[in-house]
């Protein structure tokens, strides 16, 4: 099979989707690989090692996607690179279709075929090409909420954790998924008084388990139950996921105005439209915006902060699906592997994952 590795271009999206190891797989297997140069670059992934792996490197975009058929990449394509794709292109990728139904439409339109590693599943109902990145995300939103919390940012000018005789401060963390679980070990390993609320009484009993009750409440979702937890929270993580959907608004607009001044809102579902409704994406380049005074934190590519990390472990999850894909044909190992069938969203001008067109169609 051709396969193509185009540089992504979102912003200070630094990650690559196949490293030169992974494309020696593929070579070794007699599939021809056309990767972007400098696709892999801002991480140490220079050409030449791409070269040596039996990849060719192309000059441009256009090249790359002329040249292949499936078309590996990291994050879901930019409108300007719409104009490359077309029916002939199996795209496997992150897509959170329902998080930009306007632009998933123009996706949508190209006529390509869209396996979201986002829906990938496995046989035990998890999701192995999501979680590592919301692993990541999960522990960069204490490190990123920490730091706009120091008064310089504009935060209200505190450490998180506990210092002698001062009292710890407070984080929530609304989701108890892979996202929510790595906030909150890192947010209970920084000293933090931690809530963590979620609908699932299961899940929240399993982490009491785990982690005990020394400063940390397990909270069943409720929106009064939110409400009251947001009043004297310093830093909240937003980590809610529903398969192929739109984000729940768990934190009302209305309910910033009961939070103190300063305090930190990061949304890690963003990518799925957000479970704040007061969040709007935003950039490496201007991460924040301040609505009540209250600082919202709603990067789009939360992982691209720590690119190398990211893209050795996508790598580690997704290149046995690249590799059945490849070796099989996108046909055949759709049809033998109902997990990765799973990750199916757009076929022929069509949205196929049932989830995610009830998203849409909303």
């Amino acid at each position: 099979m051709k396969i193509g590795i185009p540089k992504e271009i979102k912003n200070n999206e630094f990650r690559v989707s196949l490293t030169p190891d992974s494309v020696k797989s593929l070579t070794n297997n007699s599939h021809d690989v056309f990767v972007q140069s400098g696709a892999g670059a801002s991480i140490g992934f220079d050409d030449n090692q791409y070269i040596e792996a039996g990849a060719k490197v192309l000059d441009s975009a256009e090249e790359v996607y002329k040249s292949a058929t499936l078309i590996v990449k990291v994050k879901e394509p930019m409108p300007s690179e719409f104009i490359y794709l077309n029916k002939n292109h199996t795209l496997f990728t992150y897509l959170h279709l329902a998080g930009d139904p306007s632009q998933a439409a123009e996706l949508i339109a190209t006529g390509v075929t869209g396996i979201a590693y986002e829906t990938v599943t496995s046989e035990d109902g998890s999701l192995p090409l999501l979680a590592p990145m919301s692993a990541i995300a999960g522990q960069l939103s204490i490190v990123v909420g920490s730091y706009h919390l120091l008064k310089p940012n504009g935060g209200v000018g505190t450490l998180i954790g506990a210092f002698k005789d001062v009292e710890p401060r407070i984080v929530t963390v609304i989701g108890a998924g892979v996202a929510g679980t790595e906030a909150l070990d890192q947010a209970i390993a920084s000293k933090a008084y931690v809530r963590i609320i979620d609908l699932s009484k299961t899940r929240l009993s399993e982490l009491q388990a785990i982690y005990g009750n020394d400063n940390i409440e397990y909270i069943v979702s409720s929106e009064h139950a939110v409400t009251e937890a947001l009043k004297d929270s310093d830093l909240v993580i937003g980590a809610v996921y529903v398969v192929g959907k739109k984000a729940p608004k768990i934190i009302k607009t209305e309910m910033l105005k009961s939070m103190k001044a300063g305090a930190v809102l990061v949304d890690i579902s963003i990518d799925q439209g957000g479970c704040f409704e007061s969040s709007k994406p935003t950039t490496h380049d201007n991460p924040t915006y301040v609505i009540d005074d209250v600082i919202h934190y709603c990067v789009t590519n939360m992982p691209g902060a720590v690119p190398l990390t990211a893209t050795q472990a996508l790598n580690k999850s997704t290149l046995k699906y690249v590799e059945e894909l490849a070796n099989k044909g996108i046909d055949k190992a759709l049809e033998d592997n109902k997990h990765l069938a799973n990750g199916l969203n757009i076929s022929q001008g069509e949205v196929v994952h049932p989830a995610v067109r009830e998203a849409l169609s909303n």
